[in-house]
């Protein structure tokens, strides 16, 4: 199924016609953001994940914040292959304290995007309201891509969007973008569903669960 492919029905994916496209110029922070992290390994063999990157992009996916982090511990495995992140990096990098402190001052009161976030927020030490949480992993209809599993956002890139992330390195801003992207194709089933869940966030089983047609909204109010 492409992304022309208007037909609905039970159990089916109503996609848009209409660009989502990321738009620059438009950089008031706004209601809505989306948040993505890189990490770094410490420890023995670098087993241990800490924070490396933060980036945060408005609902047009312009960025509101880039920065890399200071670990606090010695680094045993940069990841580059994965996180995109080299030693050089940390030569004007931020204290991890700084960081979190703009980090949380941007969330505050906002409706928070992301892919698997909670484990971003767990890294950041920081809590967020679940009512103000909408994330792409445990949208009933992505989920069942993966057979009801939590989906890559690389695979959600590639069948809602037609767009190839995670080629290589990582790029936590690159992220961030496609989640946006994500939630603005299907804004009004995200807001629904949350509605439904008591502002809870997606959980499993309860009201609206079995709900699984996606339609497309465009538009930040």
């Amino acid at each position: 199924m492409g992304a022309d492919d208007n037909t609905a029905g039970k159990g089916a994916l109503k996609f848009s016609n209409r660009p989502v496209e990321i738009d620059e110029t438009k950089t008031a922070i706004g209601k809505y953001v989306s948040l993505d992290c890189e990490f770094v390994g410490v420890g023995y063999e670098g087993k241990r994940s800490v924070l490396a990157r933060v980036s945060i992009v408005n609902f047009y996916g312009a960025v509101v914040l880039d920065e890399f982090v200071r670990p606090e511990e010695k680094v045993t495995d940069w990841r580059t292959w994965v996180s995109g992140i080299r030693p050089s990096d940390m030569q004007n990098a931020k204290s991890f304290k700084e960081v979190q402190f703009k980090v949380g001052e941007i969330l505050k009161d906002r409706v928070l995007v992301g892919h698997a976030v909670s484990n971003d927020l767990k890294v950041l030490l920081i809590a967020h309201p679940k009512r103000l949480i909408r994330d792409t992993s445990k949208h009933p209809a992505f989920r069942k891509l993966s057979k009801g599993r939590a989906p890559s956002l690389k695979k959600l890139a590639k069948e809602y969007l037609d767009i190839d992330i995670q080629g290589d390195e990582h790029s936590s801003v690159e992220d961030a973008r496609a989640c946006i992207l994500l939630f603005r194709k299907f804004k009004d089933d995200f807001e629904r569903l949350a509605q439904a869940k008591g502002g809870k966030g997606f959980l499993k089983g309860g009201q609206g669960s079995k709900e699984k047609i996606l339609t497309p909204a465009i538009g930040e109010a």
